[in-house]
């Protein structure tokens, strides 16, 4: 028996992620020495710090001699889940119970399916997500042993997942599904109507919904709504069935803390805290400070949200169309033939030293061979309004 035989096969399903693949794209290329580097690449906030992160930091230094509780420490906990009844009107979030400390969302996304995907299952699960997504989804499910589904996110269906298009043979063994509110790329919002209807079809499938609500603070009109809001107006105050994850990264433009929470369904906290305890993934007890400060504070998140709208102006004014609802990344249409956007990606980094981000490796072909991500493009407003002008202009003068 050679030693390939003794490895994880799923992992070899895995594409490469996509920047690597952006690398790839660009490797002998040359951008335009004349301007300077735009990075509209990443959803990487650049905003200034919070002006209590260092003082709060230097305040609890002494904690990076000790150990952290993978579950985050009572100050944290209490802290998200008074943030949670504040921002979504929740009447009751046991902090003990309901709430975990993550690493970010990224490692608790990824990890949810691990912890909640019978692999063994006689007939093999589904793990349903947006289609184009958060590539974590996707990586989640292929190495949990389950099957993608993915849900189509396209421009006739206001970029909405469409719950429709499931046969009810895939949500008979559906184990989880992925819904991202704001979403990553599209900036689609679900609205009242959405979760609710994703809920009853939890409840007469027995599967769990898993919301990525990470771009919850960043909007154009109103406040998103959030599953477990509308988990309570359903009557659900156990939230049965119902994980939220949220991160510090995009609402307090902290990405280097990564620091976030997993909050709802006791049960299933109860058992994802098994698997984190094997897992280790803990936040540094100064960390936790200084997130348990963020999650307190609402003028930090205000300001940003500033600064996202004037960006998101900015931006439109000049390149035209309409703004997205949620999120800073901006989804644009540049062509429809296959490969489109890649050319698109090239053209820009050659002739205007911009990096954005094929739409196509941010989704994946269906069951029908189609990539909804095939034509787009994914641009990150993260560096204030004039880098944001200045990137729609240069956009529009690229030609392909």
């Amino acid at each position: 028996m050679g030693p390939e035989k003794l490895l994880q096969p799923r992992l070899d399903k895995l594409g490469a992620y996509p920047f690597e693949r952006l690398k790839k794209l660009f490797k002998g290329c040359t951008a335009n020495a004349d301007l300077n580097h735009i990075d509209a690449g990443a959803g990487e906030p650049r905003l200034p710090l919070p002006d209590f992160v260092a003082e709060t930091l230097n305040k609890n230094i002494a904690g990076f001699s000790k150990y952290p509780s993978t579950v985050g420490g009572p100050e944290l906990k209490s802290a998200i889940a008074a943030w949670l009844k504040r921002r979504y009107g929740l009447e009751h979030v046991d902090p003990s119970t309901q709430v975990l400390s993550a690493n970010g969302t990224r490692e608790a996304l990824f990890a949810i399916a691990h912890a909640l995907v019978n692999p063994d299952a006689t007939s093999k699960p589904y793990v349903l997500m947006p289609n184009p997504m958060y590539q974590i989804y996707l990586g989640a499910a292929i190495t949990a042993g389950a099957e993608p589904w993915l849900l189509p996110c396209t421009e006739a269906s206001g970029f909405a997942p469409d719950l429709a298009a499931v046969p009810e043979d895939v949500w008979q063994q559906t184990a989880l599904v992925y819904v991202c509110s704001p979403s990553n790329p599209t900036g689609w919002i679900a609205d009242e109507t959405y979760f609710k209807a994703l809920i009853e079809l939890a409840d007469r499938h027995d599967f769990t919904i898993v919301s990525d609500e990470c771009y919850s603070e960043i909007y154009w009109r109103e406040k998103p709504v959030g599953l477990l809001e509308v988990a309570q107006k359903l009557g659900r105050d156990d939230f049965s069935r119902c994980l939220v994850m949220n991160s510090l990264s995009k609402r307090s433009a902290l990405p280097g803390m990564r620091s976030g929470l997993i909050a709802g369904d006791a049960t299933l906290i109860k058992r994802f805290t098994k698997l984190r305890s094997y897992t280790g993934p803990a936040t540094p007890l100064p960390l936790q400070a200084v997130a348990a400060a963020a999650w307190s504070d609402e003028h930090h998140v205000e300001r940003h949200l500033a600064v996202y709208r004037e960006s998101l102006k900015a931006f439109f004014d000049i390149y035209g169309g309409d703004i997205p609802e949620g999120s800073f990344f901006v989804w644009l249409k540049v062509g429809s033939a296959i490969g489109s956007e890649e050319a698109f990606a090239k053209a820009a980094w050659e002739q205007q030293h911009v990096t954005v981000l094929p739409g196509s490796y941010l989704g994946a072909e269906d069951h029908n061979g189609i990539n909804p991500g095939t034509g787009y493009v994914r641009a990150a407003l993260v560096d204030g309004p004039e880098k944001a002008a200045e990137l729609a202009r240069r956009l529009k003068a690229v030609e392909i």
